[in-house]
């Protein structure tokens, strides 16, 4: 039985792949990387994470911000519908305007409207030149005046924009023994990745921003990578975050979309609500809750809420559902950024869609799976 794990062909010239569902997303890297290409998609979970899997959650990934999501760099999908008919539609071409684009309706459905087996996918060129930043600021209203000076500085060249709060931090410090990068701790740190095609010319921009910030005030302390082992180092301190919550408790995790300018305050909403319910002391440890941590992509509005617990317990179940999802709609915020819906987020499905979009999703569903084989009970609320 196959594994479904090949490349079946890659055209170096308009760098579009053509791969099976099971291929690895960091050996699909690896295969391209010769070749003067990358992924688009970027994961921490890089070295398990099936491309199948990538695509039928829409996963979004480090790097939204430079090379969009995969409703964008996906040309063409192979599908398996659910009463066995095979849906060939492995386009590789880039503009093709004839009739429904299709295969937006398989990619992010979860497995509900058929099995994507292969897909064809754009690729980027690698980058020839990467920078990172790593810095250190005073308040969240910093994070969002360095980001907006980046976007007009740094423009093209502007790859992935990461935020870290002071707990996230101490977390990863314990849990990963890393050393912090910086003199001093701080309420807020930001992780600032560039990727162009000549190194001067970026290393020009960075620097010239970074002198700016530090000018102002607005940036307290920072470090830039001097080399690619120092570019990976300054990336661990962002993509060790899940592992370092889970490690310090029982973690319940939350993949939220909030409009920008509000996208911490859901942090400090939570922490205070959960201190008037009772299961957390902001001061101590010795309560249910251990922490309430916030990270996060700021270029894409991408807000990872994590409340660490010392046992999975009812009470911190019902403190924080459905506020949460209730939180997250008075913003008009999404309750899935890019992780999907699965099982448990079915039936809150409301919080982020009208009733009417509701209904049209369940008729596409009925219309693709008539007999409900594919995935039931998971991504769509169940029928009134």
């Amino acid at each position: 039985m196959s594994n479904m794990n090949q490349v079946r062909s890659f055209d170096a010239v308009s760098g579009v792949i053509v791969a099976e569902a099971g291929c690895i997303l960091e050996s699909l890297n690896n295969y391209l990387i010769p070749h003067g290409s990358m992924m688009p998609l970027d994961l921490g979970a890089k070295g398990s994470c099936h491309i199948g899997g990538n695509l039928a959650s829409n996963a979004g990934g480090l790097r939204l911000l430079r090379y969009g999501s995969l409703h964008g760099s996906t040309l063409g999908l192979e599908v398996v519908l659910p009463d066995g008919t095979i849906l060939n539609n492995l386009a590789t071409l880039r503009k093709d305007n004839t009739g429904y684009d299709l295969k937006q309706l398989f990619i992010g459905s979860e497995g509900t409207l058929g099995i994507i087996t292969a897909a064809s996918i754009l690729t980027p060129q690698l980058p020839k030149a990467v920078n990172v930043a790593f810095l250190g600021v005073k308040d969240y209203q910093a994070v969002q005046t360095v980001f907006r000076r980046a976007r007009q500085e740094l423009s093209e060249i502007l790859s992935a924009f990461e935020f870290i709060d002071e707990e996230s931090m101490r977390l990863v410090k314990i849990h990963a023994s890393l050393r912090d990068p910086l003199s001093d701790s701080f309420p807020f740190y930001i992780l600032i990745e560039t990727h162009g095609s000549n190194k001067e010319h970026d290393d020009e921009k960075l620097s010239s921003l970074l002198e700016k910030l530090m000018e102002e005030e607005i940036v307290q302390d920072g470090v830039v990578a001097q080399d690619e082992t120092q570019v990976t180092s300054l990336w661990k301190y962002r993509e060790f975050i899940p592992e370092a919550v889970s490690k310090h408790g029982k973690t319940y995790k939350y993949d939220l979309s909030i409009p920008l300018p509000s996208l911490y305050q859901v942090v400090e909403k939570i922490r205070v609500h959960l201190e008037s319910q009772g299961v957390f002391d902001p001061k101590s440890e010795s309560g249910l809750i251990r922490a309430v941590t916030g990270y996060g992509h700021v270029g894409d509005g991408n807000l990872h809420l994590n409340v660490v617990a010392s046992e999975v317990s009812p009470r911190v179940a019902a403190a924080l559902e459905p506020y949460v999802y209730e939180l997250t709609s008075s913003y008009q915020g999404s309750i899935s950024a890019e992780h999907g819906l699965g099982f448990q987020k079915a039936e809150y499905l409301k919080y982020s869609k009208s009733p009417e979009m509701i209904k049209l999703m369940q008729i596409t569903k009925k219309q693709y799976d008539p007999q409900g084989i594919l995935n039931p009970y998971k991504y769509l609320p169940t029928l009134e």
